[in-house]
């Protein structure tokens, strides 16, 4: 497959483009999750924006792969690409700015359910779009694992 430049930059630049302004509009907000009772096995807060760089620059190049592979045939993958990056973009303000940890969780849930099937229509045109999308589902279950614990203990 030859490289549409133009188009990877693009590709790249939505996820991350998202996952950027929202760490902007949580930042303030972040200082409170330090200072939360958290669940077992919970990470250093360190480690989620380096997680959350790699797995939005997964999700570009797996949108690059549908977009080269499907073009205008991909709606429906294009479409369910939007929702899950807006729930997950909603997410973040929902838990850290409003500080709605059963709230989040069921939108995390909705989030979830969003990314499975994002994956499997990427999957539907292009098998390594597709298979890309898996690490973000695991992050995205341990990070359910993560809010429910918030939700219960706080």
């Amino acid at each position: 497959m030859k490289i549409n430049l133009k188009a990877l930059v693009i590709s790249l630049a939505i996820p991350l483009g998202v996952g950027g302004l929202s760490a902007l509009l949580t930042m303030e907000n972040m200082k409170i999750f330090g200072e939360l009772d958290k669940p077992p096995l919970s990470p250093p807060a360190l480690l989620f924006p380096i997680v959350w760089t790699l797995l939005y620059a997964l999700m570009g190049i797996a949108l690059y792969r549908v977009y080269m592979k499907g073009g205008s045939t991909a709606t429906r993958a294009y479409l369910l690409f939007g929702a899950q990056l807006f729930f997950n973009f909603l997410w973040s303000i929902i838990f850290f700015n409003l500080e709605w940890y059963g709230i989040a969780f069921v939108w995390l849930l909705v989030l979830l359910a969003l990314i499975i099937a994002t994956a499997i229509e990427f999957y539907r045109v292009d098998r390594a779009a597709g298979i890309m999308m898996i690490p973000y589902i695991v992050w995205v279950v341990f990070a359910g694992y993560l809010n429910l614990g918030i939700a219960v203990l706080n």
